[in-house]
């Protein structure tokens, strides 16, 4: 051994060569259009925690009962959605509201389907992990137990020590809910027929009918556009380089079950933590990538497909004739102004629905990295 080994040895106990090397800076590989996403200051990413976070969003474990993981409502081929009206907990409970997709999740300014609060996925990732009713993880029912299970597995002690060098401990709810966002903020879908029509110069990338849908969607005619904008086809975006604005929440004339602007109990929206009646059936607007793979629609998964969420909006709401949610939701007074009736032909609700279907992303759906480990 050299004499400056030695002696770095004996006093620091051991030599910088003898350390592992540092993990080299994340590096972000986005689409074209895309900007860099915001990650927090004090979560910062790298390709250890990535990995870590992969392996905790697809293990049962993290479920009280060992029943359910984050994937068992966010499943890659559906673009991180269900396929379900609404969601089911662990324990059975049935969720009010439809499981949103995970795809750039990373670019959202607020998160869930209506709360203003949440502004981070670290923030997020708390809801499904400790809400008592509906209850869907459970981790809230012996959280020490759970947070044991990981920590007593050999492949996670390397994971998490890969992750967090720095923690003498780093078997926590916080480390646990850092990693599984920082897994999530890499579900960056850029490689639709659409992107490549549009950044490629590809004008073979999409069919004449989803070209004319395009000009649809994009036209004051359709007005699409203003509530499904920019590269994430969201009001609801923030980067790295941008503040959020004020959260955008709209109320599309789903409901109006007293004349008045109700909204079935329990799924009120934006209202249920404002209290303003204004904002009764106010909700998040969701990304359109993917889309096509993500049915059935709407908070309450009430519309099956794509065709009828058209035709809901050439409509300008939607009438329910009869039952416990009988109303016309076309006269909501809470309903979004660009909600209005448009007179539309047949072709081009198809050109619609074929535009809609051109921001599906075969290789996201797909690709192993975002898959069981």
């Amino acid at each position: 051994m050299r004499r400056a080994a030695v002696l770095c040895a004996l006093f620091l106990g051991a030599c910088p060569e003898d350390q592992a090397p540092a993990e080299a800076p994340w590096e972000w590989q986005l689409p074209p259009g895309f900007p860099e996403p915001f990650v927090p200051a004090d979560d910062p990413m790298s390709a250890a925690k990535v990995e870590l976070g992969r392996h905790v969003f697809y293990d049962e474990r993290l479920s009280h009962n060992e029943t359910m993981s984050c994937a068992t409502c966010h499943e890659q081929a559906r673009a991180f959605t269900d396929g379900k009206a609404t969601t089911i907990g662990s324990t059975g409970h049935v969720l009010p509201r439809n499981a949103m997709s995970l795809t750039n999740v990373a670019f959202q300014s607020v998160y869930t389907w209506a709360n203003p609060k949440l502004s981070t996925l670290e923030e997020q990732a708390l809801v499904p992990m400790f809400a008592d009713f509906p209850l869907e993880l459970g981790v809230q029912q012996d959280t020490d137990a759970i947070v044991r299970r990981f920590a007593d597995d050999p492949e996670y002690q390397e994971l998490f020590a890969a992750a967090y060098p720095d923690d003498a401990d780093p078997f926590t709810v916080e480390r646990i809910v850092g990693a599984l966002a920082s897994f999530q903020r890499t579900l960056i879908s850029g490689d639709s027929a659409y992107d490549r029509f549009i950044y490629d110069g590809d004008a073979a990338a999409m069919s004449e009918s989803a070209q004319r849908g395009m000009a649809l969607f994009f036209s004051e005619t359709g007005e699409c556009y203003h509530c499904h904008a920019g590269p994430n086809f969201s009001t609801s975006f923030r980067s790295a380089a941008t503040e959020p604005g004020p959260p955008d929440f709209q109320n599309n004339g789903l409901y109006d079950l007293d004349g008045a602007g109700a909204y079935p109990a329990g799924n009120g929206g934006l209202y249920e933590f404002t209290g303003d009646p204004r904002d009764q059936g106010k909700f998040r607007v969701p990304t359109l990538r993917n889309i096509a793979v993500t049915a059935p629609y709407m908070h309450d998964g009430s519309i099956a497909t794509l065709a009828e969420v058209v035709d809901h909006y050439a409509a300008g709401g939607r009438v329910t004739a009869e039952g416990p949610l009988a109303g016309d939701g076309r006269k909501n007074p809470n309903k979004s102004p660009l909600v209005r009736e448009v007179e539309l032909s047949p072709q081009d609700r198809a050109d619609l629905v074929a535009f809609l279907e051109s921001l599906t992303d075969d290789a996201f759906l797909t690709d192993p990295k975002f898959g069981p480990p």
